[in-house]
This record gives C-alpha cells, structure tokens and sequence, in this order.
C-alpha cells in the first residue's frame, strides 16, 4: 500500500471511502434518514472539499496497487466535549477508516503510527479521539498506543445519539521509536 498525503483531488474518492466505510461498520444501527442526513453533513464531496481546504486538518490516504483508495486517517482542531485548560495546545485524531478489502493487513495500524508520529514531531500534545462504546477492537487498538478512556459522551448521527467513549493521550508514547520514520511515507509493507 502507498500511503500519502491527500490532496484536493481525493476529494471525491474521500467522500466515497468515507460514506461506504462508515456505512459498512455502523449503517445497521440507524433509521435511513439518520444515516443520510450524517452522510451528507460529513462524507458528502463538498464535505470534503471543506475538510481539504483547511490547512487545520490533515489527512492521510493509502491507495491500493490500483491507486484505489482503501483507507483514510485525519487529525484536525479538537471539537470533542474535553474539560481542562490543555484543550488549546491540543488536537483531534478524528478518523481512521480502512475499507473491508483492506482490513486485517495491518493498514490501520500504520496509519495510525504515521499520524501519531507526525504530532509528535513537534512535541507531545494531548490528543484525543472518540469511539464508538461497543467497537472493542479500536478502543483496544488505541490502548496500545497510551490512549485512555477519559469519559462517556454522545456522537449525533442524524437525530440518533451513539454512545461514545472518549479517549485522550497525555503522556509520551510507550516504546516510542525514532520518528524519521514519519519523514519517508513510502509503502507500508
């Protein structure tokens, strides 16, 4: 896989990847019209183009050998619910999506890596995500990266209300390696 920094010409393959992950994991959970109302708001193309056009937000894309895109991960400001003055000085791991053909290879977890490696480039901010309370497998995998669960909060889908873990990492990476591995994104094998 060849991971990348997008560009606003992955615009539209974003906002497909996006919509068509989210509703392969999660759609089986919500009424049709919360579904497409949350699809619209946040994985629709002109989404998209607004999330790309900020120099806040940075995304990640990993393509396939078919220049296919297959997953996605993104930091940007905090919007989440934190208490605490550190919220200034901090930033939002907001998604890590990796299509159904490309799970269980190991992708997510290096994208993960490259972007807690590229905040902490500069430093050790807190970082915090949320998620979903019954995705075992991420809230474990965030874990291990020295991420702990901080509270129980509400993640709006149309007018559904999930219940939702958040999560923050305040304190140096355990087992940390030398970060010039964030300067070569080349392929992940």
């Amino acid at each position: 896989m060849l991971i990348d920094y997008a560009s606003p010409d992955d615009a539209a393959g974003l906002a497909d990847l996006g919509a068509r992950t989210f509703t392969d994991k999660f759609g089986h959970l919500y009424r049709p019209e919360d579904l497409s109302s949350f699809l619209d708001e946040t994985h629709s193309l002109a989404a998209w183009e607004n999330l790309l056009s900020d120099a806040q937000n940075k995304v990640w894309v990993a393509r396939n050998e078919r220049r296919r895109l297959v997953a996605y991960g993104m930091v940007g400001p905090v919007s989440l619910p934190i208490d605490g003055s550190d919220s200034a000085d901090a930033v939002e791991l907001k998604r890590l999506y990796v299509d159904q053909s490309a799970q269980g290879q190991g992708l997510g977890t290096r994208m993960l890596e490259l972007m807690l490696d590229w905040i902490d480039r500069d430093g050790k901010p807190p970082i915090y995500l949320s998620v979903y309370k019954y995705n075992d497998g991420a809230q474990r995998l965030y874990e291990r990266y020295g991420f702990r669960f901080l509270k129980e909060i509400t993640f709006k889908v149309g007018d559904h209300y999930d219940p939702e873990y958040l999560y923050g990492r305040t304190i140096e990476r355990l087992g940390a390696e030398d970060h010039a591995e964030s300067e070569r994104l080349g392929n992940a094998e």
